[in-house]
């Protein structure tokens, strides 16, 4: 290693590492094109209000309400989502106008209130928005406060001045309410339901001058009332010809109208425009001084603030001025010690956006920790992805253990963690999203889970954070318990391709590619999911065959072929090889590296993904930015550090991106890390030193970044190869509490078949002894394959030196009639096959959930096929057929059944049966057979589902190709 050749001086640590305002390096345009899903609007850190310009009603890049290539503008609302792939709030819409009257919203084309903007007129700074209208000469203002938005409307001179108030705006209202209170105030609540299923949104608007009319109307009908209530409500406020300028302040609550009224009166109390936008941008200003950084290049310190601005969008507050707010009980509690949060997105957070928190938002931690703790007491469960005080049901994981986890081996507390345990043991042994299977079984397979490899190894990881809060807690029994969970993830692997593959009846799903998008896993494929172990990276290792075969495996991950197949998935983006920046799955992976031995890699991967996936323009994110997740990679990864598995206190060093940080800690600390000769070439650490003494680790401890260390980085052109290369120095990632043996997997043996199959079994954990056992009769040791002819239940198990497997691994084997044969007129797609022509007559019945790999579905067409009952013909009474209805995943019920027998050529009608008791608009998941009954003698029977094809006009996929899901046909 080379030498250091001389110290900083003391002074540089006092340096200031920027000048100037850091809001002047935020672009909130940023990530409001391409796929990043984020809003330009006035917000201040982790407010309750968002106030933004809604620009698209609709659609995945239309999430946030805006995107940044639309050019005209529905109005102005107070709620958004920062970056996420669900189009909720766009609450209570504002629209300033002059003129005719319009209450559509205009966008059929028909005549509107929608308006084209200026685009480059159009300015966003943190807590500050501004727009022109073109057609009516309008001049936009927004800004806003905590729990309040102030707008500032200057209208053409002479011109009247024209509120629209839309409460029917976004998503699906259950009830709303408008009342005229008085000429300058309006008050009311908006009930809704859409990914929260039931939000609920109270506000007070006042105006500066006073309301002259007023036309309030409800579901199309204009009414002279001063108050109504109902599902489309809207009301036309008209203020005249006067003064310019009109000055509208918005207050909202999730508990009542009073409340909406107090936080407004609380937060700004005057009509001054500028005194709270100067006071949101100070409070921006404060926030983002938390990281200072020094550095030539001005794109990447917009790129990097913008990104800490994003971190700290959300969470957002909840609770009222008073303590108020909505439970995830539906009834009002008072946080009494705290501010209470919402929007948790969980599943992408705790991977870089907490361990941020636990660096600069520690007190804020406490809070979110007691959030979740309140929620788990008051609604039963921690946030999994939580909105507005609903539990959505969306994403995979209990995300929360490793926040809480996390929080607690560092040192933080001030709350019960006696509680925060118990809650953490409860969501890992509930009977949703097949937690209690997992539990009990040792993973989840194709039959009892969608996205059963992504659950099984999730659920692993979350354990080991349980596991280790446990042990530090002195709860021994626990921490074993969840320590042996934390291993499943074994049960997934196979050691014949090196990937994270699911189980079908305890066999490998085939066919199989990993470039294969299918519900197997979330959002991802086996490649971007075959990483994920981060609670034992050197038990990955070992299955691997060795850090040798590891490193090959990282490699080809990189240099692998970008194309994907199987189903489109709009997350898969930011693609280097098949390592997928745009979705979080791959967020750890080229850190990996270090655990090798080999952090130059890590070093490469990092600055590249920096230099190249993160930009200053609109479409400056690969991804969608899910509540601060993507930019909180950045911003860790800019530091020079990144948080692998979260729940452990290590950080795996990187590239630093600037030259010069600072890092300002709650406890009066302060980080300071230098980067000598660092540039666009120089990607490699040469060395490091912590003031002291050379750094020969290639990670940081959470402990020495609290002690606010001096951390010098020596930068170059080429790896320095011997950092971090031995064991020693390298990050620390493995369990050796309750070793487990991974399930025996089989790699030959059809669940149905003719005559008879052959099985043959595969150990897992090498060197493992199999052990099977036929129905409940003796137990053998497998050494060879054997064959099976009947109906039958194989129990499978291993063992090695002592270490059991997790479980059994049970398999259910049918025999088929061999007389009976199909043939399949139509085609069927290859993600939705169920195993094959034969999945039909296989005797195997699909359940309510369309993933599971057992239905076969048909896109945009009939299901047509042939029933070959054998070479005699057979007296037939019934033909019964299964069918599936998911109205959300457009999948519908056939028109009807028509059943034919004889021949082709030669077929004559058997019966119909027409669908006349479910509808299209019938929601869930719905099973029904179809039956047509008759008498006939035939050796054939030709079997006719009828598609809708397309969704119909009020589906959300109206013109789209629609499906038709079947299993199984049963002839008697």
């Amino acid at each position: 290693m080379k030498c250091l050749v001389y110290l900083l001086l003391g002074a540089m640590l006092s340096t200031t590492p920027l000048l100037g305002q850091l809001t002047d390096y935020v672009d909130p345009f940023i990530g409001t094109g391409g796929h990043g899903h984020t809003f330009p609007g006035a917000t201040v850190p982790f407010g309750m209000v968002q106030l933004s310009p809604d620009t698209r009603l609709e659609g995945w890049d239309g999430c946030s309400g805006y995107h940044y290539t639309d050019d005209k503008v529905y109005g102005f609302s107070h709620t958004h989502l920062s970056g996420t792939g669900v189009s909720d709030y766009g609450d209570i819409l504002l629209m300033p106008y002059t003129g005719e009257t319009h209450f559509h919203n205009g966008a059929d084309g028909r005549p509107g209130y929608v308006a084209s903007f200026d685009k480059e007129k159009e300015l966003a700074r943190p807590g500050y928005y501004r727009s022109y209208l073109e057609e009516d000469s309008i001049k936009v203002q927004l800004t806003a406060t905590q729990r309040a938005g102030l707008h500032l409307y200057k209208y053409p001179e002479g011109q009247d001045r024209k509120v629209i108030l839309d409460l029917e705006h976004r998503d699906k209202v259950i009830s709303s309410h408008i009342q005229i209170v008085s000429d300058r105030e309006v008050v009311g609540w908006r009930h809704s339901e859409a990914w929260a299923q039931d939000q609920r949104v109270f506000f007070a608007i006042q105006f500066d001058q006073p309301i002259l009319k007023r036309t309030l109307q409800s579901g199309g009908v204009t009414k002279e009332s001063t108050e109504i209530t109902g599902k489309a409500l809207k009301a036309a406020l008209d203020f005249g010809a006067g003064q310019e300028s009109l000055s509208i302040r918005v207050g909202l609550s999730a508990v009542d109208i009073e409340g909406a009224k107090n936080n407004l009166e609380n937060e700004i109390d005057h009509w001054d425009f500028t005194q709270v936008m100067e006071a949101a941008q100070g409070s921006w200003e404060e926030a983002l001084g938390k990281i200072k950084v020094k550095d030539d290049d001005e794109d990447k310190k917009t790129i990097f603030y913008t990104a800490l601005y994003h971190t700290m969008i959300a969470p957002n507050l909840f609770s009222d001025a008073d303590g108020r707010y909505r439970g995830t009980d539906g009834h009002i509690h008072k946080a009494e010690d705290y501010d209470h949060y919402t929007v948790f997105s969980l599943w992408d957070t705790y991977r870089a956006t907490h361990p941020l928190y636990t660096l600069i938002e520690q007190d804020r931690t406490v809070d979110f920790i007691k959030t979740f703790l309140h929620q788990y007491e008051q609604g039963g469960q921690l946030p999994m992805w939580e909105l507005a005080g609903n539990y959505t049901g969306c994403m995979i994981g209990y995300h929360a253990a490793p926040v809480i986890s996390d929080a607690y081996m560092k040192g933080i507390d001030g709350y019960d963690t006696a509680l925060a345990l118990e809650a953490m043991t409860a969501n890992a042994t509930e009977d949703r999203l097949g937690i209690s299977t997992y539990a009990k079984e040792g993973l989840l397979t194709t039959a009892t889970q969608a996205e059963s490899v992504s659950k099984t190894l999730e659920y692993a990881y979350d354990d080991w954070t349980i596991a280790r809060m446990a042990e530090k807690m002195g709860q021994e029994k626990v921490s074993q318990e969840y320590y042996r969970r934390a291993q499943f993830y074994k049960n997934v692997f196979d050691p014949g391709t090196g990937f994270m593959r699911a189980r079908t009846n305890n066999r490998w799903f085939y066919p199989f590619t990993p470039e294969e998008v299918n519900f197997n896993y979330t959002e991802a494929n086996a490649w971007q999911y075959s990483y994920y172990v981060p609670q034992d990276i050197q038990g990955w290792v070992d299955l691997m065959g060795g850090e040798a075969a590891a490193e090959r495996k990282l490699d080809d991950l990189f240099t692998a072929t970008t194309e994907t197949s199987g189903r489109h998935q709009a997350d898969i983006t930011g693609l280097i090889g098949q390592y997928a920046h745009g979705n979080e799955p791959s967020h750890h992976i080229a850190y990996l590296y270090n655990y090798l031995g080999k952090p130059y890699k890590t070093q490469k991967y990092v600055r590249r993904i920096m230099d190249e996936l993160y930009h200053n323009a609109p479409d400056g994110l690969s991804g969608n930015e899910d509540c601060g997740q993507m930019s909180a990679w950045l911003v860790m990864s800019a530091l020079g550090f990144y948080p692998v598995a979260p729940g452990s206190n290590d950080y795996v060093i990187g590239s630093p991106w600037f030259d010069l940080v600072q890092v300002q800690l709650e406890n009066g600390n302060a980080i300071t890390i230098e980067a000598e000769d660092n540039s666009d070439e120089n990607v490699y650490v040469q060395e490091i030193y912590d003031g002291e003494s050379f750094y020969d680790k290639s990670y940081l401890t959470h402990e020495l970044l609290m002690e606010g260390p001096y951390l010098y980085f020596n930068m170059g052109p080429e790896p320095e190869k011997e950092l971090g290369a031995n064991p020693e120095s390298r990050p620390r990632s493995s369990i050796s509490t309750m070793p487990i043996t991974a399930l025996p997997v089989l790699t030959t043996g059809d669940r149905s078949f003719v005559d008879e199959t052959e099985i043959t079994l595969q150990s897992v954990t090498p060197e493992a002894d199999i052990y099977y056992q036929i129905n409940e009769g003796e137990v053998h040791k497998y050494t060879e394959p054997f064959t099976i002819n009947n109906d039958l239940q194989l129990t499978t198990w291993a063992e090695k030196k002592g270490h059991h497997s997790s479980t059994t691994a049970v398999s259910q084997f049918t025999k088929m009639d061999k007389n009976k044969a199909i043939t399949i007129e139509s085609s069927y797609a290859p993600q939705y096959a169920a195993g094959g022509d034969k999945a039909l007559i296989d005797k195997l019945r699909g359940g309510t959930d369309f993933r599971n790999g057992v239905w076969q579905g048909y896109e945009g067409q009939d299901m047509s096929v042939i029933i070959d009952l054998g070479k005699k013909k057979k007296k037939i009474s019934e033909v019964r057929v299964g069918f599936l209805q998911d109205e959300n995943a457009w999948i519908f019920m056939p028109t009807n059944l028509e059943v034919y027998v004889g021949s082709p050529g030669k077929w004559k009608h058997f019966g119909t049966l027409h669908n006349d008791r479910i509808s299209p608009l019938d929601r869930g998941a719905i099973i029904k057979d179809f039956v047509v009954r008759g008498t006939a003698k035939t050796s054939k029977v030709k079997v006719v589902a009828k598609s809708l094809k397309y969704c119909p006009d009020y589906h959300k996929g109206a013109g789209g190709k629609c499906w038709v899901f079947s299993d199984e046909v049963v002839v008697k």
